[in-house]
Order: C-alpha cells, then structure tokens, then sequence
C-alpha cells in the first residue's frame, strides 16, 4: 500500500478512537471522596466498615462556628435568639439528620416515666442571662464542645447523612451560607469545617487548577517548541499527538468509572509534559536526515527504524515508573499510577503512527538552516562535550560531594500528615479548621470499640468503671477535648432520675442502683446524641472524641501510648478494646508510604538493570547508566530533608516517577550509543557523535518537562505544590547529570571491544 494511502487509512482509525473517547470523557465527572484515601486491603479498614455499619460513619458531620459580636459574648440574647433560629433552619434542611447547638441542648430531667427536657439557654428571658451562664460553665460536655471558653463563639454541629456525595452537599452548604447572610452573618463572622466542606473546595479548585495548568503548559512548551524547531508544524504536530493522548488517556480512565481526584488531576499535566518526549526525539531526528539531504520519504523510514526501540523502551520504563504506583494501598495513588502509564504507552503509539501520518501528508519543509552552514547546536554540544572532558576530576568531585551532603539531609526526612495535608498553611479553609481547634475540642475524630467480656453487657459497673478510666486518660494525657461513651450515657441518666442535679452527674455506686438506672436508658436511647453509643443489646459500646489534628508523628506516640496503657490497665475477662475510626486509617497509611516507595524504585531499577544488560551485556555499563539518574534522586531527597518537607501521600510518588521519567533520555542515548558503536571502533569517536546526535533532544524534553511541571508551583494544593517543583527539580539536576556524568563514566567503565563486530547488525537504537 502507497504510504500516503497508509496515511490517510492510519488517520480515519485514530479518529473514530478518538471520537469514542470524547464520548467517554465527556461523561468524566470530578470527585473528592475523603474514603478513598484510607488503605485498601488493610484488615483495619474492614474492622471500621463493620463498626460505622453498627454505630455510624465518624466524619458525616459540619461543624458550624458563629463568633460572637465584638465586645459582646454568646450570652446576649439577640446573639442567642439568631443561632436559634439558624439551628431550626438547619434542622429543616433535606440530608441533615440531627443539629447540636447551645440552643437546643437541654438538661433533661426524669419524673415518672416522662422525660422533660429543662433548656440550659433562654434567649428570651434576659433576666436568667446570668443564672444561665454560670450552670453552663459547670455543666461537662457544653465549655469547649458547644461553646468556647472565653464565650466568644459557639458551635452548631449538623450530623448529615452516610457518605453524602458533592451536589447535595454543595446545597446544604448553600442553603447554610444564604441563611447565615440573611440573619446578619457576615463571611468574618463564621467558620465551617468537615470533610462535607473539604469535599466541596477540593473538586472546585481542581476543576479551576486543571484549566490553569493545561493552559500555562500549552503555552510553555508552545514557546519551547517553537524556539526549537522554528517552524509552524514543528510546534503544531507535537501538541496534537500529545493532546490525542491525553483525550485517549481520560477516556480509558472514563470507560472504567474513575473520576477526577486529587491524584488523577494531575494526569493531563504529566502527560502533556512527558508525552512531548517521543514526539521531539523523532522530528529531531526527522529534521537532521532532512539536513542531510535525504528525501522526505526515507527521513521518515530512517527516522522511525531508528527512533522506535529507543522510543519504545523509554515510553515502557516511564510507564513502569507510573506502575509501580499500583503497590499502593491507596485507592487514589494506584489509579493514577494505572491510568497514567496505560496514558504513556497510548503516547507512544500516536507518536509512531499519527505523527508519521501527518509527517508524511505534508510537504517537505523549507529548513531555516541549510546543512552547509553548519548546525548551531552541534557547536554548542560540542564545546560542552569537551569542557567536560576537560574537567572531569571537577565533575567527579561535585557530584560526590553533593551525594554526601545530599545522603545525610535525606535522613532528615520524616513521615508525616496531616488530614488537611495538602492545603497551605494560610489557605482559608485550614484557618477555618484551625479556629475550631483554637476555641474547640478539634477537628480529629477519635474512635474506641468497646466490647464486655465473656458473660458481661456494656452496662456492667466494672464495665463501665474501666471505661471511665480509659476516658480520663484520655483527656488527661491523650489530648481530648471532647468523649462521649457508653459511661456518659449512664452518668446522663443517674443525673436526670436525680432532679438534673450537677453533682449526680457520676457513675452509680451499687449494682442495685445501676439496674435501677439501666431499666430507664432505653428512654434516653433514643435521643439522637446517645443513640450511637451502645448497640441496643448492650453487647458493645462505643467511645467516640474530638481533638486537635495533631500529625501522625504524634498520633503514632499517642496511639502507642494508649495501647501500653490498655494493655497494663484494662481486664480483658471486663472490658476489651479496639482503637479505629477514619483518622486512625489516615495515619496507618505512613506504615505503608516507605514500603510502596521503596518498591515502586526497586521495580524501576530492576527494569532499567535487565534493559541495559540486554542492551550492553555489561554489569558495569548497568552502573554507568543507574548512577547519572539515582544522584538526582538523592540530591532532591536531599532537598527535602534540608527544608523541612514531610514525606506523605501527595510527595511519596515524587521518586518513583521522577526516576522513571529521567532515565527516558538515559535511554534513548544508550539506545543511540550501540546504533553508533555497530559502525564506530573508537569508543570516544561514538560517545561524541552520540553526545552531539542526542543532545539537542535530551535538552528540549527536559526544559520541557522541567518547565511543564513547574507550572504545578502555581497549585493552591501543598502536594501538587511539591510534586512541580521537586520533580521538576528532579529533572533539572538528571539533565545535568545525564550531559556531565554520563559520558564521563561511559568513557571510564564501559569496555568496548569492536573486534566482535564483524558485519552490519540491525539498527537497535533511535
């Protein structure tokens, strides 16, 4: 078949493929599910699914925080009457299951078999302004939870429905917002804080730093393009392929019901900065045999035989590098490894089949620069080559002192997250966090499993008596600032038989006493803040708080701390003890992050390892090879240790697919140096002319990519902040290694011995 014919038959497929993809990518939706992020797999996970099944998801709430008028405190009733009137709007609102508020919360009492409910608050009475004050400052569970200490704010807590996705919850916040305007509420005034309101921000600002990055990026590598190739289709053809393969790439992850998160977001950007790779190797290429007087035709055949098992092999580490991301137990991460690399291969098939296509149907271009005047890059790559040389015991020495440095920084490096980790630290929605946790009990939910021992109910007095124990530690020397359990419940009720009184607010002091108090709970149970305490068989219980987020380092200590103290403290034939909750898998994922690194890299190496030695059959041109692409890797780990960044969920990818994308060029000039070396004897001749026939490329791709993903800096996103700057960082430092280091060591390692080449071999490399 004539090859334009091929051309226009290669055109008609790829473009109803990719007419299948917009279907799908239209149909792509974002989301930001806070579950996502919990380890899957871990038996930990499927302890918590079947204890929120029984007692309740412990993140399906909004905390609503309203600051007192300056000058003023919550107690005045004009500030009381508008919180009670935004409590009862709440409460009205479709999705909200229960509302807390000062307003509402009342001392019950118990007379009879009736239960009569006395208000701690009464707006509308001035006159007990102060009687009411002072019970509420003595009263356990209101000071600190429902409002703050120096009574300048108070709390609304809205308990929503299981697991309410994005647009019912855009509008209950909605609806919130307009009422809190309507009663005088400025946006100074009041703080909202949950995993509703981070779910919420976190879609629409990736929606709006998508179109951010994709457009800074087009721009970019536009002018990357054309101050390169100086020509309209050397800028054009590039941005189609890669475009083609984002559309392909969003399309698969479509077709397989996975949206648009934190991690797969940034699946356009890394693709259109990485996927310029292949495309610039084979115009760089194109264009050199053009220069050389070849024909149109047999520049593309050359290029093309030569470009493809280089091209080939760099476009499979690379998507190695993404892989491996799929060892994590991280939902979010293993999608974005999955689809990215899926993305990557997708890249390299449009580069080798409607690149050429396009290649071909266009006339032979005019050069700007004929051959006879020589090629400019070749001056400037051959002045470079030679300062190298000429330098190399300078270069050595560099290197080893920075791989030093850089080693003991790097152990500096500890893991460490927060729940709100990927936002700044001035980020408005982190300060509204933080102003709960400043006046409040916390944002970080606490979750104990309580389980009597063999023949016991959660009701027993040793039961309950351990379980006061455990609550006292743990706002003594845990650090919370708010429990509730199975023991409050219990207190509640003696409290209420017992005329409300504050000072019957306590365990009973017989069995008698406690059956007598156990006959009357089921009345209590049934009001919304008891009735997740303790199953209605009393055979389990739970104890549930609030605190500060404090970070996994401390968790880790804390959780470590408890389980000593459970363990010498509490009898299991009473009382047996599970710690869980969402926070508790959050920070089980740092058990996981250095493990699922330290694979992802040894698969890598392992790849780059068996791709040389095919290539080479050489252990020491393996090392030649690793060493220019692991130094980068240590210095920005080295990077990170010195200023002081956490290793986490968003930055454990970083060196995983940072060394994954820096060997591509180590490939593609190994690729070029054994096409060189099957015509070549000298060893120094062909490391020359495979520096000069590579450098051009091995320069654009990395300014590409360094600044492709510079443009992530711009994120409002700490992680995707990191992942720019120290990938890119990354890339930066392997463009110098690879142009310094490389041929360096190559010179000095690699034995080359021509006498086994006695007849033309086929091309291998591109």
């Amino acid at each position: 078949m004539p090859l334009r014919k091929l051309s226009y038959s290669v055109l008609l497929v790829l473009a109803l493929l990719s007419a299948v993809s917009v279907y799908f990518v239209a149909q792509l939706r974002f989301n930001y599910n806070f579950n996502d992020f919990y380890p899957a797999g871990d038996p930990d996970l499927d302890y918590y699914q079947q204890y929120s099944g029984r007692f309740g998801n412990d993140n399906d709430y909004v905390l609503l925080g309203l600051e007192a008028p300056a000058g003023r405190t919550v107690f005045e009733p004009q500030f009381l009457t508008r919180v009670d009137s935004l409590t009862r709007f709440i409460q009205r609102r479709p999705h909200v299951v229960h509302v807390t508020s000062p307003t509402n919360a009342t001392n019950p009492v118990l007379e009879g078999l009736g239960v009569f409910n006395v208000p701690y608050l009464h707006p509308e009475e001035p006159a007990r302004r102060a009687q009411d004050s002072a019970l509420v400052y003595r009263t356990p569970g209101l000071i600190g939870n429902l409002i703050s200490k120096d009574a300048r704010a108070v709390t609304i807590l809205l308990q929503t429905s299981p697991n309410l996705s994005k647009p019912p919850g855009d509008s209950l916040l909605a609806a919130v917002r307009t009422e809190l305007s309507r009663q005088g509420f400025a946006e100074a005034d009041y703080h909202l804080a949950g995993k509703l309101v981070a779910q919420s921000i976190f879609v629409d600002r990736l929606q709006r730093e998508l179109m951010v990055f994709m457009s800074l990026s087009v721009v970019l590598v536009t002018g990357l393009l054309w101050f390169t190739f100086r020509t309209w289709w050397g800028v054009v053809l590039p941005l189609v392929v890669v475009l083609g393969s984002i559309l392909w790439g969003l399309g698969v992850m479509s077709a397989f019901g996975v949206s648009i998160d934190l991690m797969t977001a940034l699946l356009p950007v890394m693709l259109f900065v990485v996927g310029m790779s292949d495309t610039i190797h084979i115009i760089t290429r194109y264009v050199t045999e053009l220069g050389y007087g070849t024909s149109k035709r047999e520049s593309l055949l050359i290029t093309l035989k030569e470009s493809g098992f280089g091209s080939g092999l760099s476009a499979l580490t690379t998507s190695i590098g993404f892989f491996t991301l799929m060892t994590s137990t991280i939902r979010p991460i293993y999608n974005f490894g999955l689809f990215t690399g899926i993305a990557v291969l997708l890249t390299f098939v449009l580069s080798f089949t409607l690149l050429p296509a396009m290649l071909m149907l266009l006339r032979k271009p005019q050069l700007r620069i004929p051959r006879q005047e020589g090629h400019s890059w070749d001056g400037v790559l051959g002045r470079m080559f030679r300062t190298v040389l000429a330098r190399r015991q300078w270069v050595v020495a560099i290197s080893a002192l920075l791989l030093i440095g850089s080693v003991a920084s790097a152990s500096r490096i500890r893991i460490n997250s927060a729940l709100l980790d990927d936002l700044s630290k001035n980020d408005p929605v982190k300060l509204d966090f933080r102003f709960f946790e400043r006046q409040f009990a916390g944002v970080r939910p606490f979750e104990l499993d309580l389980k009597p021992g063999p023949g016991r109910t959660i009701y027993d007095l040793p039961v309950l008596r351990q379980t006061e124990q455990i609550e006292n530690y743990l706002l003594k020397e845990y650090g919370l600032n708010f429990v509730a359990s199975p023991v409050t419940l219990v207190k509640s009720v003696r409290k209420a038989v017992n005329g409300g009184l504050l000072e019957e607010y306590r365990l009973p002091d017989s069995d008698a006493e406690l059956q007598r108090l156990v006959s009357k709970i089921k009345v209590f149970r049934k009001k919304p803040e008891f009735r997740a305490l303790v199953l209605p068989d009393a055979s389990e219980g739970r104890m549930t708080g609030r605190m500060p987020d404090v970070g996994s380092i401390r968790a880790d200590k804390l959780n470590a701390d408890l389980r000593q103290y459970l363990a010498e403290h509490t009898d299991a034939t009473v009382l047996q003890t599970r710690l869980t909750g969402s926070a508790n898998l959050i920070d089980k994922n740092n058990e996981n992050l250095t493990l699922n690194m330290i694979t992802g890299m040894s698969i890598d190496i392992v790849m780059v390892t068996l791709i040389v030695l095919v290539l080479f059959r050489s252990v020491r041109m393996t090392l030649v090879v690793l060493i220019p692409n692991l130094v980068p890797i240590l210095i920005v780990a080295g990077v990170m240790g010195l200023a002081g960044v956490h290793m986490k969920v968003s930055t454990s990818i970083i060196f995983t697919i940072a060394f994954g994308i820096a060997v591509d060029d180590t490939i593609h000039f190994i690729s070029k140096l054994k096409l060189v070396l099957l015509k070549e004897r000298s060893l120094f001749k062909a490391v020359r002319k495979t520096y000069l026939m590579a450098g051009k490329a091995v320069i654009v791709t990395s300014l590409i990519l360094v600044g492709g993903f510079s443009t992530l800096i711009f994120s409002s996103f700490d992680g995707t902040f990191y992942v720019g700057l120290l990938i890119g960082l990354t890339l930066l430092f392997g463009v110098v290694a690879e142009l310094t280091l490389l041929p360096i060591l190559i010179l000095a390692f690699y034995k080359h011995r021509p006498k086994e080449i006695r007849q033309p071999v086929p091309a291998l490399g591109g």
